[in-house]
C-alpha cells in the first residue's frame, strides 16, 4: 500500500553526576541485588532533555547539578525509547532520596565503586568514561 510507518520514540535521559573524584550513584527500589547506577528519567512534553536532567536529579536525590554535557545515546530495552546520556557536575544540596523510586544514593570514590551495571549499558559507559579520565588526571 506504500504507507510509511514511523516508530514513536520516547526520549529519556541518563546522567552521571560527579563531585571531584566521586560519582553519585543510586540503587533503585526495584532492584533486588545491591547494584548501583546512574540516575535516569523520562522527558515530559514541552521539556528539553537538559531540563529533564535537572528535574530528575532534583526529584530523585534532592541535589542540584551544573555543566551538563552530552555523552552518548543508546536504545533502551523498552520498545521505542531512546536514552540520551550526560555527564553533570554536583552543584549543591544534600542527598534526600525519593523513597518510592530510590532505595539508597551516595557518592562513591572512583577507586571504590559498588556493583555497577553491565558493560553493554550506557550507565556502565558513563561510569567507565569518568573513571578512565580520573586515572589520566591523577
Amino acid at each position: 500500500c506504500n504507507t510509511s510507518f514511523y516508530p514513536r520514540i520516547n526520549p529519556c535521559m541518563i546522567v552521571l553526576v560527579t563531585r571531584g573524584e566521586e560519582l553519585l550513584l543510586a540503587r533503585a527500589q526495584r532492584f533486588n541485588r545491591p547494584m548501583f547506577s546512574t540516575l535516569a528519567g523520562f522527558v515530559e512534553a514541552g521539556e528539553s532533555v537538559e531540563e529533564t536532567l535537572v528535574r530528575e536529579v532534583r526529584e530523585e536525590v534532592g541535589v542540584e547539578v551544573r555543566n551538563a554535557r552530552y555523552f552518548s545515546s543508546q536504545s533502551w530495552p523498552f520498545p521505542g525509547n531512546l536514552m540520551l546520556g550526560f555527564h553533570a557536575e554536583y552543584a549543591g544540596g544534600d542527598i534526600i532520596v525519593q523513597e518510592d523510586e530510590i532505595a539508597e544514593a551516595r557518592f562513591f570514590h572512583y577507586l571504590d565503586l559498588p556493583q555497577i551495571p553491565p558493560r553493554c549499558s550506557i550507565a556502565h559507559s558513563l561510569i567507565h568514561d569518568f573513571v578512565m579520565r580520573c586515572h589520566k588526571i591523577c
